[in-house]
């Protein structure tokens, strides 16, 4: 008995088409530029700028100007000890006639500071000048142990020296000449004498 014959399975090679190489190349990817100040790290974020966008507003300068002459620890023994305080002298005037002096103690310098310039603020008062920015007419005050001359000279400026220069500085005084007629150095002394000298004057 014969068997049949099993067909015979041919297998063609069938070639691949022949892909041509193609080069991917990525493009290179740009690094954003690093913020330069703290307005463009907000703006990356989403922040508004402050002000509007024109930063910060300038700070207003107040009407008058202050100028500490003086300070000191002073030291009160109690029954514990020694407790610590400090006193400061403030001069402060707007350079238009208008000047004061006051004094403070605290348990810090802050606290001196802020009781002094409300002192200085309650003893404002107004000095008569003449059209040039000197005064009507010479004066002498003493005031404890201190003595104040001030002399209107023309042309002369501001001449004097301590607390007599502060004082006169801020109430804009010029075109005077002062004389110290006592060895103190107390400078609130000096400077409620020259006070009381400029609430002597009197106007031409």
């Amino acid at each position: 008995m014969t068997t049949p014959m099993e067909p015979e399975i041919i297998q063609e090679e069938v070639a691949a088409p022949e892909v041509a190489d193609v080069e991917t190349t990525a493009a290179p990817v740009e690094a954003a530029p690093a913020p330069r100040n703290f307005r463009e790290r907000g703006a990356l974020r989403g922040r508004a700028p402050r002000g509007g966008g024109r930063g910060r507003p300038p700070r207003e300068r107040g009407e008058f100007e202050q100028v500490t002459i003086d300070a000191r620890r002073v030291a009160r023994v109690m029954a514990g000890g020694r407790r610590f305080n400090f006193s400061l002298v403030v001069v402060i005037g707007d350079k238009k006639g208008r000047v004061g002096v006051g004094l403070g103690k605290g348990i810090d310098t802050a606290l001196a500071i802020d009781k002094a310039t409300r002192d200085a603020k309650k003893h404002l008062f107004t000095v008569p000048r003449t059209a040039s920015g000197s005064i009507p007419h010479q004066v002498l005050m003493k005031y404890a142990s201190s003595t104040v001359e001030i002399i209107p000279s023309k042309g002369r400026g501001l001449v004097a020296g301590s607390a007599v220069r502060t004082v006169l500085d801020l109430a804009g005084v010029t075109d005077v000449v002062t004389k110290i007629h006592s060895r103190s150095k107390n400078k609130l002394t000096m400077a409620r004498a020259t006070v009381g000298a400029l609430k002597k004057l009197r106007s031409a």
